[in-house]
């Protein structure tokens, strides 16, 4: 069930972003571990490390996309997501690094014996062991968010308000997690990671696998996401997004839904924050600014809302020109970035992706309409509806229903 159930996101455009995917994780890592330094093909490591963090993006404006281009959440807090999972994973780190710390402590973390900590707090037990952490890093975000959208969906509460909500939690997580007595390291956060299952994590061939693991992990999330969406399941999702009241008085537990696909979401964010903090090399808590959100929305505007792979699409190239900006141009960024999002707005309102579709599409409809004037000498007939179109949609009063039988005189 579970085989078939994935199966049905396969199709032309998923093996062809796949197939794209699975090249660039067997190219970069190859570039930078098998290629000569001196050849111009070869991947620098630093590179491989700013390549990862945009896969790790990349899944992060997955997420977003899920719940907001086939649901209808405008979420502003999932940056709240991605940082438990990478101060999740950061735990996991610190403990690895025992007396090789600045103080020597076998067991407390750095900024724990500079603070006069007697003990570990009991919330750090288990993250001295990769699987117990890898559990955590999805299991908090998704139960933070199951929470959260239990109270928020079955209180009706949807649309700009919603929003606001979300980005008041980020924003509540950010004060908490600057706290020093909150054992998260305040704001200097956690840093100084040392080893990854016992691999150097500056080490070139353990970058690679990150890097590896960030693609296959996007790969993974695109495939869950696609057979959601293409499913019965999704069908609904798109119903709530445009019409939730109609599709509430049709039967349908709306904030079940929404329940649902927001709390997988929460996870795949998790996800992209656990493996975000090792090719970053440090987790502190302006990860869960608010403007963190904003601009994971942003990407997901760029690249194409509703479409999955306009979100990668999106968070990829808007990433890469944040670099390059904040190189060459560092004080004109954040207009940069306010001008994309309002040209976006204005002139490509489906994204990159979703105007390329439509555009796609009016094409080959062009060629067909074309094909048969030049076939028959007569102008083509409308197509016939599809099932999902029923005729008669007008309602009482507002149209007759077609049909080829003659109708009554009124």
């Amino acid at each position: 069930m579970m085989t078939s159930f994935l199966f049905r996101a396969m199709d032309a455009r998923a093996g062809i972003f796949l197939a794209l995917l699975a090249a660039v994780i067997l190219l970069v890592p190859a570039g930078n571990l098998l290629v000569p330094e001196d050849s111009p093909f070869h991947v620098p490591t630093y590179a491989v490390a700013l390549m990862g963090k945009y896969l790790t993006y990349a899944l992060l404006a997955l997420s977003v996309d899920l719940v907001w281009g086939f649901c209808g959440i405008l979420s502003l807090g999932h940056a709240a997501f991605f940082a438990l999972g990478g101060y999740a994973m950061g735990m996991y780190l610190m403990r690895q690094i025992g007396s090789r710390g600045v103080y020597g402590d076998p067991i407390l973390p750095d900024f724990m014996v500079f603070l006069n900590w007697d003990a570990l707090p009991w919330f750090w037990y288990g993250f001295d062991m990769f699987w117990f952490a890898a559990l955590m890093v999805v299991l908090v975000p998704g139960a933070l968010a199951f929470v959260f959208g239990w109270f928020a969906f079955r209180s009706r509460v949807t649309g700009v308000y919603l929003s606001i909500i979300t980005q008041a939690l980020t924003y509540a997580l950010l004060l908490a997690f600057f706290r020093n007595d909150m054992g998260f390291g305040g704001n200097n956060g956690l840093t100084d990671f040392k080893d990854i299952l016992g691999f150097d994590i500056q080490a070139d061939t353990t970058r690679a696998a990150l890097f590896a693991a960030s693609g296959i992990a996007l790969g993974l999330c695109y495939i869950i996401c696609r057979a959601i969406t293409r499913s019965k399941l999704g069908k609904v999702l798109v119903a709530v997004r445009d019409a939730e009241s109609r599709t509430r008085f049709l039967g349908y537990r709306v904030e079940h839904y929404k329940l649902f696909v927001w709390t997988i979401s929460a996870m795949m964010a998790g996800i992209a924050g656990a493996l975000y903090v090792p090719q970053v090399g440090i987790i502190n808590p302006g990860e869960f600014a608010p403007a963190n959100s904003i601009e994971v929305v942003i990407w997901v505007a760029v690249g194409g809302r509703g479409t999955l792979v306009g979100a990668v699409l999106g968070a990829v190239l808007v990433n890469f020109a944040k670099t390059w900006f904040t190189a060459v141009l560092p004080d004109i960024w954040l207009f940069a970035l306010g001008g994309l999002f309002v040209v976006v707005t204005l002139f490509l309102p489906k994204g990159i992706v979703g105007t390329v579709s439509q555009g796609w599409t009016a094409l080959k409809q062009r060629k067909v309409s074309a094909s048969a004037e030049s076939g028959s000498g007569t102008p083509p007939t409308a197509p016939p509806q599809s099932p999902a179109a029923p005729a008669n949609i007008a309602g009482p009063g507002k149209g007759k229903p077609l049909s080829s039988e003659p109708q009554p005189a009124e």
